[in-house]
C-alpha cells in the first residue's frame, strides 16, 4: 500500500472530524470546537496519510521547548494494520527532534490493548495511571518516550 504524509490544511478540517469520529465512541471523540483549539496549541503540528487518494488516518502534536506531546493518531478501521499509524508516528517523531523535543508524551485509554501495544512497540513507557482521564470515569495511562538527539541518531544511522 503506497502511503503520501502531507501537512494540514484548513479545508482537511471536517474529514479530520470525520475520521476522529469513525474512530473513537461518543464522548472520547473530540468535538469541532475542542480539535479546533488543538490545531491551535502552542507548537501544534498535524501531518495526513493518504492511500488511494484518501485521508486514511491523522496526528496531532504539540511542542514546548523539549518536551513534546500526542494529542492524537487516528487511522480509518480500513487502513489499520497496514503501517500508517507506525508512519504518522515516525514522521511526528522525526519533526518533534527537528525542534528540540527530547520527550515526548500522551494518554491512552488502559484498556485498549491495542492501543498500548502499538505504544510499547515504538519504545512508549509507562508512567502512571491518571485516574478518571477519559469521560464515564475512564483511565488512562500516561505514557512517554525520551527521544535520541538528531545528531546521535544520524551518527548511528538511523
Amino acid at each position: 500500500m503506497k502511503i503520501h504524509l502531507r501537512d494540514y490544511e484548513p479545508n482537511d478540517f471536517d474529514k479530520l472530524i470525520e475520521i476522529d469520529q469513525a474512530c473513537y465512541e461518543p464522548g472520547i471523540a473530540y468535538s469541532k470546537r475542542d480539535m479546533h483549539a488543538y490545531l491551535q496549541f502552542p507548537g501544534a503540528e498535524c501531518i495526513l496519510a493518504e492511500s488511494s487518494g484518501e485521508i486514511a488516518g491523522f496526528c496531532i502534536s504539540a511542542r514546548q521547548s523539549a518536551r513534546g506531546y500526542i494529542v492524537t493518531i487516528d487511522v480509518l478501521g480500513k487502513y489499520r494494520k497496514s503501517g500508517i499509524g507506525s508512519a504518522l508516528l515516525r514522521e511526528l517523531e522525526r519533526r518533534l527532534a527537528a525542534n528540540g523535543v527530547r520527550e515526548v508524551g500522551l494518554e491512552t485509554a488502559t484498556d485498549n490493548e491495542s492501543a498500548i501495544a502499538f505504544w510499547n512497540k515504538h519504545g512508549y513507557r509507562t508512567l502512571g495511571v491518571e485516574k478518571g482521564y477519559y469521560p464515564g470515569g475512564r483511565d488512562a495511562f500516561a505514557m512517554t518516550k525520551t527521544m535520541v538527539p538528531l545528531a546521535r541518531a544520524s551518527e548511528e544511522g538511523r
